[in-house]
């Protein structure tokens, strides 16, 4: 993966000089343009309001925003429009939001692979919690660690006794650098002193035909998407690399349980909006979503997706997130990871 982005500029933040408007205007003259972005706000939304997403159309995460955004769009009495902007481990479809006006009528759809971007490409794209403010998260997802079944390993002590003894012979399946899979991997790897070989794909999930075909061994993907191979026997789950086991797969005890600590990932989506959204604007979005992800027929669906919805308070997201960037960018750093 090639990430040619130049620094991003500021945006729609910049403002005249005090003296100079009042020269020019006058003090009535700017009292009615102060009133102005108060007005606009109370009124809020007026027209159509745009989701930029920036993963692939038809993706786990673009099928349920679409899903969301009809409810959302119905509680906010105007359409929801939805972009897809994919590309360079969800970075294109961040810069685009991010220089987008901070009005309320631009979101932005971030994944898990955003605030890894903060640690990898930095200031070539966009600091997530500063060219954004974070809303509420919309699911999670947990993460499973599967094998094609010639590996001669049943659980994964027996996966790590194999690879220490057979260096570079496994390998995993990657979506890419910088892409959570990736680091997945390659934490795996730090914590179990094993020499896995990587091999990339253009995106998550691509490696599906080649996994269940076994020309690669290994791979981290949602249960959803290989809860039927395991049970046709295609592949075998050995781990969850999160804090909890997966509710869909209850019987797949997580790395910790495995005997591998250490190894903590779990997929997560968000909603986003611009630095310098109005707060009442960001209040009103955290509570409609909130709203909508608390609906039985919401909360069903996602239990069939093998899926956990969010909706949490402003406050306790930008803390998740926060939490996220700092994890991801240690394991940048330890496995030398770098953006092509």
């Amino acid at each position: 993966m090639t990430i040619t982005l130049t620094p991003l500029a500021p945006v729609g933040r910049t403002h005249t000089p005090a003296g100079k408007v009042l020269a020019r205007l006058g003090f009535a003259t700017l009292a009615v343009l102060t009133a102005l972005p108060a007005l606009a706000q109370t009124a809020w939304p007026t027209k159509p309001i745009r989701i930029i997403e920036p993963a692939v159309a038809g993706s786990a995460v673009d099928v349920y925003i679409r899903r969301v955004a009809p409810k959302l769009s119905e509680a906010l009495g105007q359409p929801i429009i939805i972009e897809n902007r994919p590309g360079a481990n969800s970075a294109i479809g961040a810069r685009e939001a991010a220089r987008a006006p901070a009005d309320g009528y631009t979101i932005f759809h971030a994944n898990i692979n955003n605030s890894i971007n903060d640690a990898l490409i930095g200031d070539n794209c966009c600091r997530l919690t500063q060219e954004f403010a974070p809303v509420t998260r919309l699911t999670s997802t947990a993460l499973m660690m599967v094998v094609h079944p010639s590996v001669p390993a049943t659980t994964l002590k027996e996966f790590v006794d194999y690879a220490r003894a057979n260096p570079d012979v496994l390998t995993y399946a990657s979506g890419g650098t910088g892409a959570i899979t990736q680091l997945i991997g390659e934490r795996l790897k730090m914590v179990a002193g094993i020499k896995v070989r990587e091999v990339p794909y253009k995106s998550i999930g691509a490696e599906l035909p080649d996994l269940t075909a076994g020309h690669v061994k290994t791979a981290f993907l949602a249960p959803i998407v290989i809860s039927q191979h395991v049970k046709a026997g295609r592949l075998r789950a050995l781990a969850v690399p999160e804090a909890r086991r997966a509710p869909s797969m209850p019987d797949v005890p997580t790395m910790a349980e495995a005997g591998v600590s250490g190894v903590d990932a779990t997929g997560w989506n968000g909603i986003f909006v611009p630095a310098g959204t109005p707060e009442p604007v960001i209040r009103r979005l955290q509570q409609e979503f909130s709203k909508v992800l608390n609906l039985k027929e919401v909360r069903d669906e996602a239990a069939s997706l093998a899926t956990e919805v969010g909706g949490e308070s402003t406050e306790e997201f930008t803390t998740f997130v926060r939490s996220e960037i700092a994890k991801w960018g240690r394991v940048i750093k330890e496995a030398g990871i770098k953006a092509e």
